[in-house]
């Protein structure tokens, strides 16, 4: 099963492939942004973003779409512009015949973290130790990218099973941060 994540912007939108094998090991297979120029018109950037996200899309062949969901924002404009966006993502996959899954930001750091209001500096950590990347390249539109595919393809994090629901935020957070470094990880500073 190969899953396209996606972190959608009108300036930079955040992509990653990851394969599953029926022993469910996770390989990526590619991973970064696309941002067009910001001096270009919005309809401009929303072709280019739309282009070489099915360049990517005919070579991977994905399954499955897993995208973050729109939050809300005080700004309207904003909203809407995200929702142009997300829906000519949304048109491309569904013409190659992918299932789709959404979610929302504080879901993707809750399964990938096992904290929903964890920093991009945190969930950008944890992926890279929990796909085995030496370094994670790039914008954390990347980082984010990745973390939605992960998001579908570990439905039940492995970090929230090791943590209880029952321990205290203190105890919680030391139990992650231990976590953390067991797996390799760099903690933020």
């Amino acid at each position: 099963m190969i899953v396209l994540g996606i972190d959608p912007g009108s300036y930079t939108t955040g992509y990653a492939f990851l394969e599953k094998d029926p022993k469910d090991h996770i390989r990526v297979l590619e991973y970064g942004t696309i941002s067009p120029k910001v001096r270009d018109a919005f309809e401009d950037r929303l072709v280019m973003i739309v282009t070489e996200l099915e360049t990517l899309v005919d070579h991977y062949k994905p399954d499955s779409l897993s995208m973050e969901s729109a939050f809300f924002a005080k700004n309207v404009r904003s909203a809407m512009v995200l929702g142009h966006v997300r829906g000519a993502i949304l048109v491309l996959c569904r013409r190659r015949g992918m299932m789709f899954s959404e979610f929302s930001p504080r879901s993707v750091k809750q399964a990938v973290t096992g904290n929903g209001a964890a920093s991009k500096e945190m969930v950008a950590s944890i992926v890279q130790s929990r796909l085995g990347l030496k370094a994670v390249k790039g914008k954390l539109d990347a980082t984010d990218a990745l973390a939605v595919a992960c998001t579908k393809l570990f439905p039940e994090s492995e970090i929230l099973k090791k943590t209880s629901p029952r321990k205290s935020r203190k105890n919680k957070d030391s139990a992650m941060r231990s976590l953390i470094l067991k797996m390799g990880g760099v903690l933020p500073k």
